[in-house]
């Protein structure tokens, strides 16, 4: 997989390529992370039928929202525990060897769950073990992925773009894959998804043996512990990246959940026992609807200028959509609803990870991202075990499961509002920090000279 060639073919087509296409595209021009998007594309797909699959099967075999609070809960806590020491490795590692055995690890555990369904054998507990070793893998996986994005495309004036676009793939598959999973659900079973997810797993390995990669100059590493501690301190000091994964986090406990755990109560609500499993992919496909939107117009801008102002509107726009989808009857509306959610939560989530990527040193960049995967998936355990707790508590009425989850959705989103207004509150503070960054990263050529001749500002200790 490393090559010796100092200099990879790793363009096709000159910078200079004009058009909207180009712009909306253009990391695409980069070999590797043409490679990686195309396998990217039949994997996540695959991914997404297993996670639609997963939720339905638990809520069939045990009706009841504490189960599908505790599956999401093992699932996502090793990403919370691992993260830090993850991060740590992935600075280490070759991150292109390290994604094949991921991805590897990750494909059996898709056909052991499809052997176990398929037999129609498969208990709670054995989901709930399964759910558990595929969080040890993404642990590890995630912040891979997230760091080899700056290796693929090779340079900082693309990096945006192919963060952006990767946002687009990965919404774009969550429109086709659960849709695609109720109805193989319906038909079929749910062993059937988990089979075609561990084959999908092929194209994204094939993808990337066949990349060229420059090797990373090797560096003396520390201990892992002290490693530890210098990426904690180097994000805790830094107040952008604190305050931003701060709401990262935020958003991810309070909201995440309800798009996930929580929607096979509502899709039961609206579908009943009959269709339930058809209206949770269409349900889940609603959200995709409004987040492709959030990744294409993020993949269209030429600059990050202006990124802190989205991430602001959007947390707040998510927060919302979650009071009003909890308020909803009609299935019809909730789908609408479900459509600016998903705008909300993809523009402040890939927003973030764009600021985070372009302002971390590249020797921390593994360190930054596991504290970003932390924040993003890392707090979605605790809020998957209080969502199921809290849906239950609330449990009242005549249909007492979807009116403990309707509750839950209103404080989830009144979280989220009072984060985006914590964050919108001290964003003039962060931008008199991260603008000279930028420019002296050279991110900002066409701002600096405005910034040089407007205003003299020193770049702050981190």
């Amino acid at each position: 997989m490393e090559t010796s060639s100092p200099s990879p073919p790793l363009l096709d087509e000159p910078a200079e390529s004009k058009g909207p296409f180009s712009q909306l595209a253009r990391s695409l021009r980069h070999r590797n992370f043409r490679l990686y998007f195309g396998g990217q594309f039949i994997s996540l797909i695959g991914t997404f039928l297993t996670q639609v699959a997963t939720v339905w099967l638990v809520y069939r075999l045990t009706h009841n929202a504490w189960w599908l609070g505790v599956v999401g809960f093992v699932g996502q806590l090793p990403l919370f525990l691992l993260a830090p020491v993850a991060g740590v490795w992935v600075d280490r590692l070759n991150r292109q060897k390290l994604l094949v055995f991921t991805q590897t690890l990750a494909m059996l555990q898709s056909f052991a769950l499809a052997f176990l369904a398929l037999r129609g054998i498969i208990t709670t507990p054995e989901i709930v073990f399964l759910a558990f070793v595929q969080g040890v893998i993404n642990a590890l996986d995630l912040p891979g992925r997230q760091s080899f994005i700056v290796e693929m495309v090779a340079g900082p004036e693309d990096l945006a773009n192919a963060i952006a676009l990767n946002s687009t793939l990965v919404q774009t598959t969550r429109l086709l894959g659960p849709a695609t999973a109720g109805f193989i659900i319906h038909f079929v079973g749910e062993g059937m998804c988990f089979l075609i997810d561990g084959i999908s797993y092929i194209a994204v390995i094939a993808a990337l043996l066949a990349m060229h990669i420059n090797i990373r100059p090797p560096r003396m590493p520390k201990s892992v512990r002290a490693e530890m501690i210098e990426g904690f301190w180097y994000v805790w000091r830094f107040v952008p990246m604190r305050v931003l994964l701060a709401l990262l986090a935020i958003v991810s406990f309070a909201g995440t959940p309800a798009i996930s755990v929580l929607m096979p109560i509502f899709a039961g609500h609206f579908g009943g026992a009959k269709h339930g499993d058809t209206v949770l992919g269409i349900l889940m496909s609603s959200s995709g609807v409004g987040a492709i939107a959030a990744s294409v117009y993020l993949a269209s801008r030429k600059t990050v200028v202006g990124l802190g102002r989205i991430i602001a509107i959007a947390a707040a726009v998510f927060g919302a959509a979650l009071i009003a989808f909890g308020c909803s009857n009609w299935l019809w509306l909730s789908m609408i609803i479900l459509a600016f959610g998903g705008w909300g939560m993809v523009m402040t989530f890939a927003s973030g990870n764009t600021l985070l990527q372009t302002l971390a040193e590249e020797d921390k960049r593994g360190r930054v991202m596991s504290f970003f995967t932390m924040a993003f998936i890392g707090m979605t355990p605790f809020g998957n075990l209080t969502a199921g707790w809290a849906a239950r508590h609330f449990s009242r009425g005549i249909d007492p499961l979807w009116g403990g989850a309707s509750h839950t959705l209103m404080i989830s989103g009144s979280v989220c509002l009072l984060g985006a207004g914590a964050f919108a509150y001290m964003l003039p503070r962060l931008r008199r920090i991260v603008w000279p960054i930028y420019r002296q990263k050279g991110i900002l050529p066409e701002v600096a000279e405005g910034l040089n001749a407007g205003m003299q500002v020193t770049v702050p200790q981190r």
